[in-house]
């Protein structure tokens, strides 16, 4: 079975934050397919935006989107990536299609500031969250009800998962990865990408 995996994209996203992950289930269905050719995908991935036009990610970087929010093909998991969120947050159609697609979908993550738009999504009350460890205080202030915890690279919390900041959205996925298709999958990858996996969240 294929997981579907859709990254949101928007003006100001952290560049590794949408493609950390995307290297990610991206390089485990590769990595998967080597032993397995006959088998499907364990992931497909693409990436959705609010309109169709490209968006200018930090730094300048273009990305041009899959999708838009009218026409996504349904998806089993939502990842939001951080950077700058405030105009994603003064944006009521983002909110509304985040809580939307998150009632529908098996999984939920975020990468840095992304946990601000699942917060106000409604997505994690009653759940323990994390950030970027320099937006821990801007999310206890905006967001008082929540637990958000410090020093941890990821938070799974069964239908939403946060991590902390850019580098950690890697480690993250490579959780998710073994969450949905198991561990040696999970540390090929890693190894395949030639990256330190910290998997003590």
């Amino acid at each position: 079975m294929t997981t579907a995996v859709a990254i949101y994209v928007f003006t100001d996203m952290e560049v590794l934050d949408f493609a950390g992950p995307y290297e990610v289930f991206t390089t485990a269905s590769r990595v998967f397919k080597r032993c397995n050719p006959h088998a499907p995908d364990p992931f497909h991935v693409f990436t959705v935006a609010r309109e169709a036009s490209t968006v200018r990610a930090r730094a300048g970087l273009v990305v041009t989107p899959d999708y838009t929010f009218a026409t996504c093909p349904p998806m089993d998991l939502l990842l939001i990536p951080g950077g700058v969120v405030t105009a994603e947050l003064a944006t009521p159609a983002v909110t509304a299609w985040i809580s939307r697609v998150a009632a529908e979908v098996q999984l939920t993550a975020s990468v840095c500031t992304g946990s601000f738009l699942l917060a106000q999504a409604g997505l994690l009350e009653a759940k323990p969250a994390t950030t970027h460890w320099e937006d821990i205080a801007d999310m206890r202030t905006m967001f008082p009800g929540l637990t958000v915890l410090e020093k941890r690279r990821w938070v799974d919390a069964g239908p939403v998962v946060t991590s902390a900041g850019i580098s950690a959205g890697i480690d993250m996925s490579l959780h998710l990865v073994d969450r949905l298709m198991g561990r040696e999958l999970a540390v090929n990858t890693a190894r395949q990408m030639d990256f330190d996996w910290h998997e003590d969240a």
